[in-house]
């Protein structure tokens, strides 16, 4: 195909005139290294990737380049950094931050035909892949091997290792085995001059600083991964989940201080209250008691013996906390069950609502009631309803808002109900991000959590990897001019006094 030609000219061209003169400019020079079905610029292309899982916000790209070699990434970044040319680097898509969205005046790094697992080795309990294979895809291809990767986002049969990298992404089971930086070993890539960089080593552990601690979360900001070499486990012997149920929302949350404060590490610790319990158990009958405030999927793993004597101790804590019924998986098929609501919450919240914001804040473990009671409260202040499901063990929140994207009014109030909770949980001791990344979505509330001299260092770590500034940009880190403009508009301690929030 041929690059796009314009005819038209002007002395004083206008703001689309040359935004349609550099996409022509980037498109002839990306044409240069890419074969031609490795890149798009018309509208009908391009529209699929304008946004990623916060479909609130959208933007077109000027291209979209769809490599297929570690040359080919290397030629593209090279090309963007000479021209100036904004690059965001872009997995399945399943972010709910916004770290995927385009900028408008760049180029959007599909990697996703990097999608080749190349070794798995028993010996040393590892899997070297590709950064676009999907993370469920690892453990089908280790099974054989009795052997699986053990961070299981609930999107997992869709969501690809390097996304999961960017976002430090968890799961159900991170409390037992760790995030995604605590299952790495080696990240490979390039940065934004295309230059090869690997972060990490398949040793236990490498000299020099802990950059790969650092390029782990770091939201494509500033190195583009194509390989990541990840730690394999043994798949236990068994598996059992104890399904509780709580009348009350504050019994549920102290049962999950208690169980950690007794010494015990469930395998998965997960908690959903009443509004997502009905919406999952229409969407996939799990078997969910519809009857109470909250329930908790507590589960432990490894040997026959051991999962029967932590399965004891885990029912004697959730009876002693106020447990108004337990249930306890017979079989693998029954666990799964009971597993498939939580793994199912977020089409299941699809199904009853237009669009839901998924929030994502953490906070200590002995705040669960309190912030759950906040968000009730939130509710009748917004007029918006919020399902709430979470990785409890960890006090990582996932808060689903629910609203209709094409009513304004809406997803104004659904914006200022997110900051609430953001910023509420920050005033409880917690941290407004817990895997889902700050993207776009938390930008303000950043400004909340981090004083100007954190945010400062943040962008000296940005400009010693991309002094330009060109990988992401606008994302994660906020300037010093949108905080002071938001702090205008906030009283610090997590209540918004605003009626107006910036618009991202």
């Amino acid at each position: 195909m041929n690059a796009p030609t314009s005819s038209v000219t002007s002395s004083a061209p206008s703001a689309s005139l040359q935004k349609q003169a550099l996409k022509m400019h980037v498109i002839r020079a990306l044409q240069a290294v890419l074969p031609a079905h490795a890149l798009l610029w018309n509208t009908e292309d391009t529209t699929p990737y304008e946004c990623d899982g916060l479909t609130a916000y959208r933007e077109r790209p000027l291209a979209v380049a769809l490599p297929e070699t570690d040359v080919q990434v290397q030629a593209v970044l090279q090309t963007c950094h000479r021209l100036k040319v904004p690059v965001v680097a872009r997995g399945a898509g399943t972010g709910l931050s916004g770290g995927a969205m385009p900028h408008a005046l760049g180029v959007t790094l599909s990697m996703a035909k990097f999608n080749q697992i190349i070794s798995l080795d028993k010996l040393s309990r590892t899997a070297v892949v590709q950064c676009g294979v999907r993370n469920l895809a690892i453990s089908e291809a280790a099974s054989p091997l009795g052997l699986y990767y053990a961070p299981d986002p609930s999107s997992q049969i869709a969501c690809t290792i390097g996304g999961n990298v960017a976002e430090n992404s968890g799961g159900v089971h991170c409390l037992k085995y760790g995030l995604t930086l605590h299952n790495v070993f080696k990240v490979k890539g390039f940065t934004i001059e295309g230059e090869a960089v690997e972060f990490g080593s398949d040793a236990l552990d490498n000299p020099g600083f802990d950059l790969l601690s650092l390029i782990i979360g770091s939201e494509g900001m500033l190195a583009v991964t194509t390989e990541v070499t990840v730690k394999l486990i043994p798949k236990p012997q068994l598996a059992r989940c104890i399904m509780a149920s709580f009348d009350d929302m504050r019994k549920a949350g102290d049962a999950v201080a208690t169980l950690i404060a007794e010494g015990i590490i469930p395998a998965g610790l997960e908690m959903m209250d009443k509004p997502m319990t009905a919406a999952v158990e229409d969407f996939v009958h799990a078997g969910y008691d519809l009857d109470a405030a909250a329930i908790l999927l507590c589960e432990s793993d490894g040997t026959p013996e051991e999962v029967e004597e932590e399965i004891g101790r885990m029912s004697a804590v959730l009876r002693r906390c106020g447990a108004t019924a337990l249930t306890v998986s017979q079989n693998e098929a029954e666990r799964l069950r009971f597993w498939s609501g939580r793994k199912n919450a977020f089409p299941a919240s699809g199904r009853i609502s237009p669009d839901y914001m998924c929030m994502d804040s953490t906070i200590p473990r002995k705040r669960l009631a309190d912030i759950l009671l906040a968000i009730a409260e939130m509710e009748k202040k917004y007029q918006l309803r919020c399902a709430n499901v979470f990785h409890a063990g960890d006090g990582n929140l996932h808060p689903l808002i629910l609203f209709d994207a094409n009513d304004p009014d809406q997803l104004h109030r659904c914006e200022l109900f997110g900051a609430d909770i953001l910023e509420t949980s920050v005033a409880m001791g917690g941290t407004v991000t817990g895997e889902h990344g700050v993207g776009i979505e938390k930008l303000n509330s950043m400004c909340v959590q981090f004083t100007p001299e954190e945010r400062e260092q943040m962008f000296g770590v940005k400009r010693a990897f991309d002094y330009h500034g060109l990988l992401n940009p606008g994302k994660v880190i906020p300037t010093l001019s949108r905080c002071a403009e938001y702090g205008k508009m906030v009283v610090r301690g997590g209540a918004l006094a605003h009626p107006e929030l910036p618009r991202f």
